[in-house]
């Protein structure tokens, strides 16, 4: 009876002790994948700032790290036109060739979508790690096999040395992450090493970026007019919506220097709602045969909403969209050409007019033309300007004109500015002219002067820069 007890204690005591081993290994495993990305079997973002942390803590002064902040290029195609198991080939084909090319003491990490990070000691020497990058853009450039055709990426690289001298672990990622960024800005596929006017750069960038948000809100930035006139009679026929900022210690700014920031934060949205109200707002007093046009940002064509939010202001402010214009650049059609002809489909059906803005600079107008249903074409300033002195351009200008009649399109010239110009390109049959020759950018103020007949002052507005 003992002996029988005993067994069945030992038995218990194994199942015990064989359930206790399998919670343990099940609780390494579970340790294992909260440590290491799932796809790649690369180390994760967590490991790796645990491991370089780790190291930090016992850097010797005459030992330096280097950190590669490695950025794929050209990768979101490679899952919009091959699927995302393609992607995922790929992810796993660049974590393979990374392991293969690093040093010895390495550690290889994802940290997450396209992007991997290298921590590798550092001798000194600066040349290694020029050939290390190169090594790494070499290898991530040759072709990928995939359903027997091959997929193309690039890589650009950040790259910061860390020693005891600058030794924080989020500091060093944040210092090789700007460093990837400006490789991007000089054209991607290539590597930049860290350099401290990164990082003031980084900080005014941010203070602009700040600024810019306070402005939209506090309304600082406001409409500007200028006249756009029918040719050859000179009739004005409607205003095109400028946007300009009234900076309190900078002047007044150019959009072309924030609009860019606007774009690339986010914060482009509520600045045109903004603009086209108060624009809206401000015409509403003019005599209602007068248009107003608008450009819009790329990415507001992909938004399905904006139609609908277009329609909210101008019911708001009790203008009618049949005089609203919206201009578009072909450069906003080429990411996404169906979601921008349902936008601009729907924005047509209101009853407001589509112009394509910058005639002539973009990269397959006439595709664009047949594709899209266009009330307008509008010849870039670049060519206007150039009409005096250069014969080829004169003739673009012309063909152009010519292409909007055949296709029963008006056309405006942006850039007129003497009266030789104005008088060529009304005998060229030209609907529509823009420029300083009949008006510079101007507040509403100063536009509801223009309207009472008085003359536009001939000085141009200064533009500070930022």
């Amino acid at each position: 009876m003992g002996l029988g007890v005993s067994v069945a204690a030992i038995r218990k005591s194994i199942l015990l002790r064989r359930a206790m081993i399998a919670r343990l290994e099940a609780e390494r495993q579970n340790a294992a994948m909260a440590r290491h990305d799932a796809l790649t079997g690369l180390p994760n973002r967590r490991f790796f700032l645990d491991s370089f942390k780790e190291r930090l803590r016992t850097l010797q002064p005459d030992t330096r790290l280097a950190i590669l902040m490695i950025d794929l290029d050209r990768f979101k195609p490679v899952n919009d036109l091959h699927g995302h198991a393609a992607g995922n080939a790929v992810l796993c084909a660049v974590a393979d060739r990374l392991l293969q090319a690093v040093p010895a003491k390495s550690i290889v990490a994802r940290l997450g979508g396209d992007e991997f990070v290298l921590l590798a000691p550092f001798g000194g020497d600066q040349e290694e790690l020029t050939a290390l990058a190169q090594e790494i853009i070499w290898v991530i450039r040759s072709p990928i096999s995939w359903n027997e055709g091959q997929v193309n990426i690039d890589a650009t690289i950040g790259i910061v040395v860390v020693d005891l001298a600058n030794c924080d672990a989020d500091e060093a990622l944040h210092a090789a992450d700007l460093a990837m960024y400006e490789g991007k800005r000089e054209g991607r596929g290539r590597f930049c090493f860290f350099h401290e006017e990164l990082d003031t750069g980084r900080k005014k960038r941010a203070q602009f970026e700040a600024e810019l948000h306070a402005a939209i809100a506090a309304n600082q930035i406001t409409p500007f007019f200028q006249p756009i006139v029918r040719l050859p009679s000179k009739e004005l026929i409607g205003f095109e919506v400028l946007a300009r900022w009234a900076h309190p210690t900078r002047g007044l700014i150019a959009p072309d220097v924030f609009i860019p920031v606007a774009e690339e934060t986010g914060l482009i949205n509520k600045l045109f709602y903004r603009l086209l109200d108060q624009a809206c707002k401000s015409a509403q007093q003019w005599p209602s045969n007068l248009t107003l046009a608008v450009n819009v940002a790329p990415q507001q064509l992909q938004d399905p909403l904006m139609p609908s939010q277009v329609l909210a202001v101008l019911t708001k402010t009790g203008f009618s969209p049949g005089r609203l214009e919206i201009e578009v650049t072909e450069t906003a059609l080429i990411n996404d050409l169906e979601a921008a002809r349902a936008t601009l489909t729907s924005l047509q059906n209101l009853g407001v007019r589509i112009a394509l803005d910058d005639f002539g600079t973009g990269y397959s107008s006439l595709y664009h033309l047949r594709e899209l249903r266009f009330d307008k074409l509008k010849i870039d300033k670049s060519y206007v300007t150039a009409l005096a002195r250069d014969a080829e351009r004169a003739k673009l200008v012309d063909a152009i004109i010519q292409l909007g009649a055949s296709l029963s399109l008006q056309t405006t010239a942006e850039g007129i500015e003497s009266a030789s110009d104005l008088d060529w390109l009304s005998e060229q049959g030209c609907n529509y002219g823009q420029g300083y020759l009949f008006g510079r950018p101007m507040p509403k103020e100063e536009a509801d002067r223009y309207l009472s007949g008085e003359q536009p002052a001939k000085a141009k507005i200064p533009l500070a820069a930022a």
